[in-house]
Formats: structure tokens, sequence, C-alpha cells
């Protein structure tokens, strides 16, 4: 017999309101590593801010990632309310991102036996990051009868519609997977209205079940502070040097070498600008950059530019501000983005940007205001931004401070709030499917 349905339903009230507990999925790369290295990239920051401003907000996250050293230890607090879980799948070095399906299996059993040792009900929500982390998620969500929540990040056909010169299309196995997560979630986060209307088209989802909630940016980390000129001192960047900055992953989907065969551009119109001109690239090759990983430094030695560009690695977040503050302008063009972080990170230190005009990048820069946006890939096009900005320092300093009040609309306690509403109605949902399925 039936549960009585006013039993049920206070025995399912906990569906109606926010969740006490939410374990969140990264399978493929964890919040605890260094972006720009590796794998990791926008969406570490992503899952790390995200997390942090929910645990502030009453909800507490525990994060499942893949372990990838054998000294870890199984679990790290990353803030107050806010766990990091290591799951032991797979070898811990050498496995490619293209490997991990083969252990999702092992993933997924390492989350439910965490699971097994805690009460029932210990966790509300599931949040899975990426369609590999969707496919543990779909399962540990139904096993646990609680909503899962998804956010793709990045789409395979989105991606493959959109393909860098020389990079790999996304195998036909990711667009399956994708495919069947978004059948299976109860919601979908898209970054960007743009982002919701290709989950639509491109995967037929529901529109009903797909909520849009733009990424944050951390203000007390990524502000002006105390101005360029000391930035480019504490960095050894000259004082009155024109800085175009590209920061994040080394990759065909990125597309540095296009701020690379714009620099050529500029040289070649205005040679005197070489006395003057400093390229930082701040990154580490990632993905299928991986596979020629001297390429973009071969491609400067190239072009004969190598005495005006600086490659540097990876840094950490409170470096990177320095570097966007330093920075003229950041430089952005790649050929997906489903919203450009680092875009409004750099605006959020007051520098502008000029970005293709991409996937988010339309939302995260004000074309013509906090900065220009370029349709296609052209170096030319990017030359033409740029020289605007060379020429024109008031039109520079202006941008500036457009951008850096733009990027204030980006916090992440706004981007948090809207996502625990999010959470809610998944649970609202699960309730009312619930409540029908017992009459």
């Amino acid at each position: 017999m039936s549960p009585h349905p006013t039993r049920l339903g206070r025995r399912l009230h906990r569906f109606t309101r926010r969740p006490r507990r939410v374990a969140m999925l990264s399978v493929h790369t964890s919040p605890l590593h260094q972006p720009g290295t590796g794998d990791a990239g926008g969406m570490n920051v992503y899952i790390v801010e995200l997390a942090r401003q929910l645990a502030a907000q009453g909800i507490e996250v525990e994060i499942f990632t893949r372990a990838t050293d054998g000294g870890l230890p199984p679990a790290v607090e990353l803030t107050p309310g806010v766990l990091v879980r290591h799951v032991d799948a797979g070898p811990y070095e050498g496995l490619a991102k293209e490997d991990l399906p083969a252990q999702l299996c092992a993933f997924t059993h390492g989350v439910m036996r965490a699971w097994a040792s805690r009460r029932p009900g210990h966790y509300d929500l599931v949040h899975s990051h990426y369609w590999l982390s969707g496919h543990v998620g779909w399962l540990v969500a139904e096993r646990w009868g609680v909503p899962l929540v998804h956010a793709m990040h990045t789409m395979a056909k989105v991606k493959n519609a959109a393909l860098a010169a020389g990079d790999t299309p996304e195998p036909a196995a990711r667009v399956i997977g994708e495919t069947q997560i978004v059948r299976a979630a109860d919601r979908l986060i898209a970054n960007t209205a743009e982002e919701a209307g290709e989950l639509v088209h491109h995967y037929d989802a529901d529109p009903a079940r797909t909520a849009v909630v733009h990424p944050g940016v951390n203000l007390d980390r990524f502000r002006p502070a105390d101005g360029r000129a000391a930035a480019r001192a504490r960095l050894g960047l000259p004082r009155d040097a024109f800085v175009p900055l590209f920061a994040g992953r080394i990759q065909p989907l990125k597309a540095p070498d296009v701020l690379l065969r714009a620099t050529r551009l500029l040289l070649d119109e205005e040679p005197a600008l070489r006395e003057r001109l400093v390229v930082p690239v701040v990154g580490g090759p990632s993905g299928s950059g991986l596979a020629k990983p001297e390429q973009l430094q071969k491609l400067a030695a190239r072009l004969g530019i190598t005495d005006v560009v600086r490659f540097h690695p990876p840094v950490g977040q409170d470096l990177l501000a320095d570097w966007y503050r330093a920075a003229s302008v950041l430089v952005m063009p790649s050929h997906s983005e489903s919203f450009g972080l680092v875009a409004v990170e750099a605006q959020a230190c007051g520098t502008p940007v000029v970005a293709a005009s991409v996937g988010g990048l339309p939302v995260a820069v004000r074309d013509g205001v906090s900065g220009f946006l370029v349709d296609g890939h052209e170096p030319a096009g990017y030359a033409r931004a740029l020289r605007h900005l060379i020429g024109d320092r008031a039109l520079a300093a202006r941008m500036g401070e457009a951008a850096a009040r733009h990027a204030s609309g980006f916090g992440w306690d706004t981007a948090a709030a809207t996502t625990a509403e999010v959470y809610a109605e998944a649970m609202a949902g699960r309730r009312r499917h619930l409540l029908s399925a017992h009459g």
C-alpha cells in the first residue's frame, strides 16, 4: 500500500527547501590544482569559489575528485564547510583525460563507499561539473534518491563546430554521454543565455529545466589595488611599455598564436613599437597543446618576435591578479568559451579586454565600453583593436575604468545565491514527482 499522501508530503518536506549538504563532483580535475596547468582552468576556479560562497551561505559542500598522487590525504578541508575528497580511480599519474571514461566505474564505487559510511540522507543533492562527472552524478543521484544538477562548462558539439586549425575533434562517445546527462539531470546550469540556447538546440534540453547562472569573480582578490605602475615594478616590466597579455592554458582552443601573429602585424606597421612592446604569455600547455608543447615558442621564433614575447609558467591567483593589473590589455582570441572567467578577472583589475566574439565572451565583455570584441580569428582584426589602445591612451584609461565597473556586477555571492535557488527548484521538482508517483 502507498504511504498516505500527507505523511509522504511531510517525509519529503526536505525537498522544498535549500539543501543542507551537496555532493559536488569534479572527476577529471581537482579544485586543489593550479589553474593553467594540465586540465586545470576556469572550471577549477568556478568550483572553488562557488563552493566557498555556498558554504558561507549555509550549504555544506563535499567535492569528490580523482586522486592524482598516492600521498594525498583522503580528505582536505578547503575552507570551513568545504571538504575535498580524493577518490582512487586508475593510476595516479600519466592518465590523460581521454582515458578517464574507463575509470568512471571505479570513481563511482569510491563515491558510493563514502556515502555508505554516512547516515541515510547525508547528501541532499548532487552537483556535477563536466560530462565525465555527469555520468557519475547520474548514477549516484539515482541511487541516493536525490536531484542531479549538472553544469556542462563546455559541450562537444559546440567545440567541434568551432574547431581551431590542427585541433582534435571531441569524440562521439562524449556527444552521446552529454546527451544522456541532459536527459537525466533534474536541472542544468548554463553560464549564459546563449549557452542555455545551445543546450536546447544541440541536445534537446528542456528549457524549463535549464537555468542561467553567470559565474562570478573574486572581487577581493581581483581589483585595481595599487595600480599598474606598482604591479609592473613587482613583475619587472617596463613602466611605459604597451603590454598585451595572454593568460590561460596554451592549446589551439585558446588561440594564443593569434596574439603572436597580431604582434607581428603591429611591428610591421610600426617598427618603432618594438622598443616599448612586451607580450607576456602566462600559462602552460594543456589538452591538445601537450602534443607539441614548444609550438608557441617556435612560432615566436619564426615570426621574429622572441625579443618582445615573454613566456611564463602558470601562477597562483594572487600573482595572476598582478599580471592583470600590469597589462595594458588582456587578449583572449579563443575559438570557444562557455563564459570566459579570465576576461572578467582582468576587467575587475581595471584592465580592458580584446576578445573573440564567441560563447559567453559577449556577456563577459561590453564591446566598445570595457574592451573590444572581434569577429573571427584573423590576426589583422586583433591588431586593429590593439592599435586603438596603443594610439589613444585616454581611450585605454576610460575602458579600464569601465571594465572595473562592469566586472563589479559579477560577484560570487550573487552566483552562489542564484545556484542555491536552482538547487531549491530541483528539490521541489523532485518532491512533486515523488508525490505524483504515489498518487
